[in-house]
């Protein structure tokens, strides 16, 4: 009989064994550290590409600018300084077998008046990998204010590793909650003349490993507002920022001055913006702005956005940029965090420090992996002219809610939805998974 117990007890051990790695496998997707690896309830396009990706990073200077963020708005005299823009690149590599990848490193600010908080962030990227291949196509990223590149290793890693050259600007934004509103416009000026200065520079740094008359903004939130502007949205003249940057130094580069091309970034292919500031409470381009931006164009916003107002935002953009082939998707009941990785361990201990990084209602891995397939397919269909990729942007129907798959019997579960004649569920998402989002297209005016 004691031998019996101590079997039956060595079952029951087993069993809750099982039971709880089971949960465990259940509650942490595979992979959940690293966020530019999709879970496997992820789109079809939302995969790795099948490069290695290696990581540097460099330093440029954009010499004499002026520095609008220590200016006077009533002013004329702002000082000249160095402007040091570090810019972070992740590249398609042969990576070794055994090398460490990355581990990034950044800051927020805290809830006032607490001191900023560090984190960290698991990556897939080798430093100083060994590149491979050559003219590759060229993205550019503009991250949200006051944010930095650590934040969106989900797309840049994950586009690096599908043969993209992803270059993202560490813009050194001054603290948001603590400056004066002068300062506070600063990369409002700041934003579109970095994108700028940068992709002329990595033309140099990076010579042949870059197509550099290839290239695709993408920008979240100001970088948003930033790759519009860069990507060929005029300024008004009258815009609501035009007399709040120190010396008037945005009016020189306003719609109808000299200097107005200076700040538009030529032969872009492709802008993708992620919730793009600047539309409200009045839209810092104006129609003729918008109307004045040519370049294919996806934009993403959530419609419960309470820091970009969705309407005024990128529901506006995508009906002012009449001559742009363009695309609104939507996130039904998302709010500002649709942009970011999934909040790092040291930024879940406060309520303020995750909700800079996730949704209340969204799982922000998903919201990553909906964007990563829809940004691929944009950069393939623009950037390398691959038509078949174009499905993907073409719905049967604009209300993801409406789609339908009678799969044939003996499908898998976990397959995608092929599209094409009588499936109007959203070609390369799995059965129910497909919910909550709608995508709008308009063909360019002319």
């Amino acid at each position: 009989m004691a031998r019996a117990h101590a079997g039956r007890r060595g079952d029951d051990r087993m069993i809750r064994n099982i039971w709880l790695a089971g949960l465990a496998l259940f509650a942490t997707p595979v992979h959940a550290d690293i966020p530019s690896i999709p879970s496997v309830d992820a789109p079809e396009l939302a995969a790795l590409g099948p490069n290695g990706v290696g990581f540097r990073s460099v330093l440029l200077t954009h010499k004499n600018q002026p520095d609008v963020e220590n200016g006077d708005s009533g002013g004329t005299e702002v000082p000249l300084v160095d402007r040091n823009l570090r810019v972070d690149i992740w590249y398609p590599a042969s990576v070794k077998p055994g090398k460490k990848p990355i581990i990034y490193r950044g800051s927020l600010w805290a809830e006032p008046p607490f001191p900023p908080v560090s984190f960290s962030q698991k990556g897939m990227a080798v430093a100083d990998a060994s590149a491979i291949g050559g003219k590759h196509p060229l993205v550019i990223i503009s991250h949200g204010y006051s944010n930095n590149p650590a934040m969106m290793t989900w797309l840049t890693e994950n586009l690096a590793s599908k043969g993209y050259v992803v270059a993202a600007i560490h813009h050194r934004d001054p603290n948001p909650y603590i400056v004066s509103p002068v300062t506070r416009a600063a990369p409002n000026f700041n934003r579109p003349r970095d994108i700028v200065f940068v992709a002329g520079e990595l033309r140099t740094v990076l010579g042949d490993l870059i197509d550099a008359d290839n290239v695709a903004l993408i920008g979240y939130s100001q970088g948003g507002y930033g790759v519009l502007t860069a990507g060929g949205a005029s300024m008004d003249p009258a815009g609501p920022n035009m007399d709040m940057v120190a010396g008037g130094w945005l009016k020189t580069f306003a719609r109808g001055r000299a200097q107005a091309d200076a700040i538009a970034l030529k032969g872009v292919k492709a802008v993708v913006a992620l919730a793009p500031a600047g539309g409200a409470p009045r839209s810092a381009w104006g129609a003729d702005g918008l109307a004045a931006l040519t370049a294919p164009l996806l934009l993403i916003h959530g419609d419960n956005d309470a820091t970009v107002d969705y309407k005024t935002g990128g529901l506006a953009v995508f009906g002012g940029a009449v001559n742009s082939d363009r695309y609104l998707l939507t996130y039904k009941q998302a709010g500002h965090s649709i942009a970011l990785n999934p909040a790092p361990a040291e930024m879940r201990k406060t309520l303020w420090d995750i909700d800079w990084f996730e949704d209340p209602i969204w799982r922000q891995d998903r919201i990553n992996a909906i964007n990563l397939h829809f940004i691929t397919a944009f950069l393939a269909v623009n950037l390398r002219k691959d038509d078949s990729k174009a499905a993907y942007l073409h719905m049967a129907v604009a209300d993801s809610d409406d789609g339908n798959w009678n799969a044939p019997a003996g499908t898998p579960w976990g397959a995608y939805s092929p599209g094409g004649e009588d499936v109007t569920l959203w070609k390369g998402f799995q059965r129910r998974h497909a919910r909550g989002m709608t995508l709008q297209h308009q063909a360019a005016a002319k």
